[in-house]
């Protein structure tokens, strides 16, 4: 269990429950004494101190506080700022622990607490039996024989079987424990046989849509314990990453289910908002960060109970989200009223082309000299003659860098347009929001492919990519 805290450990504030019966939970901790001990929890990911306690002479310590505090798995944390053991905290709160650094987990022993006897108990059994299962993993793959096989896998089969029914008890005797909402938490669907699936034989849409159903079961969504814990994120990051579409109107259906059911209780609602701003604010995937927008809109945007973000991070948002809304893929892109190396007027809405690739570039930019000469390539051996019409919008760098570019890389055909000074200022003067706000253009190169009606196809490619999608736009209009 021992594991290095970072150095830039978040001594986040711990949310006090309303219950005043506060904590004291006793440490002694051999060989440490004189030092200072802490106690740590988990938010998702996030470790973070709650508590610390200077032992004594005798290695003895205490934390205490007024408050209860919130349920969850939290961890006793070494001098030396390593996680040395875990430790339950729900409703009993009021006991002891005796343990030893250098003999743990068997040293560790608690007194009041049958629920971290248990969870003890359970951590024992699961790292004994985990060995053994690893063990049989390595006899597995070196097997000889089919027999070999199939005595090992059925062996694997018990030792897993043996851990479920373990946490199956648990379950069943304590339903209410902290422990049992983990157990739970833990358990993942068991798809039917083969045998038992509509016709009598598999199916794996079946399986896939009966896993994902019951991917959540038992787990409730306004458990609070749940967020401090390693588990629940785990758990949420798998099921975003595995079971969902990764389209944004699937994701953001999920997401408004989940924060549904979550709103009853505010700690695991802060929780998923906070957590889905996140993961979409900047997605991985291209067309994401509508889902973002969709969160803004929805449960964000001039709603005074979401309090809980400090103000640099809800300009941040704001300003993404109100940049984000002109450039969704599907929408129609903003024109750009830009002119060209003569300062002539070249605005986006005047080409008539079955599509237009604008790329944001800078004449000084290290990586634009690398991408946009692979650009003009693709253009001029293949997209030229197909009609399409690259707009090129000079971001930084200067108009005597921008135009000594153009010249000595031969950028011929290309649409190439500016924003003049007297453009801009015009623009912030009137308020209006410009090419970079309307495009997200916050570094270069950036990519966009826009239809002929001047929507939004896609964006910040590859140059590759763009090849990519224009395959299969072709190969739709063949159809």
């Amino acid at each position: 269990m021992k594991k290095i805290l970072s150095a830039i450990l978040l001594f986040l504030p711990v949310m006090l429950s309303a219950q005043t019966a506060g904590y004291n939970i006793g440490i002694t901790l051999k060989p440490y004494h004189g030092q200072y001990v802490y106690l740590g929890y988990y938010y998702g990911k996030i470790k973070a101190l709650a508590d610390s306690t200077r032992l004594d002479i005798n290695s003895v310590g205490a934390f205490k506080g007024k408050e209860k505090l919130p349920g969850g798995i939290y961890f006793v944390v070494s001098p030396r700022k390593e996680i040395l053991f875990e430790v339950l905290l729900d409703k009993q709160q009021n006991f002891s622990i005796v343990a030893d650094s250098a003999t743990l987990p068997a040293s560790v022993k608690f007194a009041g607490s049958s629920e971290n006897s248990l969870f003890q108990s359970y951590s024992r059994f699961a790292g004994s039996t985990g060995k053994t299962i690893n063990e049989h993993m390595e006899q597995l793959a070196a097997a000889k024989s089919k027999a070999d096989s199939n005595r090992i896998s059925e062996d694997l089969r018990r030792l897993n079987g043996q851990l479920q029914h373990f946490r199956d008890s648990v379950i069943t005797k304590n339903p209410t424990t902290m422990l049992a909402a983990l157990f739970r938490a833990l358990r993942e669907p068991v798809v039917p046989p083969a045998d038992k699936q509509p016709g009598g034989k598999y199916d794996s849409l079946y399986a896939y849509h009966y896993f994902k159903g019951h991917f959540w079961d038992g787990v409730s969504f306004t458990d609070e314990r749940l967020i401090r814990t390693p588990i629940f994120e785990m758990k949420l990051d798998k099921y975003y990453k595995d079971l969902v579409v990764p389209a944004p109107d699937s994701i953001s259906i999920e997401t408004d289910i989940m924060l549904v059911k979550a709103g009853p209780n505010k700690e695991m609602f802060k929780y998923l908002l906070t957590y889905f701003v996140q993961k979409y604010i900047n997605p991985t995937y291209m067309g994401q960060d509508a889902v973002f927008v969709q969160l803004f809109e929805k449960y964000i945007n001039n709603n005074p109970q979401v309090d809980w973000f400090t103000e640099k991070y809800k300009k941040y948002m704001y300003d993404r989200a109100y940049s984000l809304m002109a450039n969704l893929i599907g929408n129609p892109a903003q024109n750009l009223e830009l002119v060209d190396t003569a300062d002539q007027p070249k605005p986006l809405f005047g080409i008539n082309a079955p599509f237009i690739v604008i790329c944001f570039w800078d004449a000084t930019c290290s990586h634009c000299k690398e991408v946009v000469p692979k650009l003009d390539s693709m253009y001029q051996h293949k997209w030229k003659q197909e009609g399409v019409v690259v707009y090129g919008v000079m971001v930084d760098g200067g108009k005597a860098a921008w135009l000594n570019y153009i010249h000595d890389n031969n950028l011929k055909d290309w649409i190439h347009v500016y924003e003049t000074a007297a453009q801009r200022d015009a623009g912030y003067a009137a308020g209006k929001a410009n090419y970079r706000q309307l495009y997200d253009v916050y570094q270069t190169p950036v990519l966009y492919l826009l239809d002929k009606d001047k929507r939004i196809i896609a964006k910040k490619l590859t140059y590759d990519q763009i090849e990519e999608v224009l395959n299969m736009k072709r190969k739709q209009t063949a159809k």
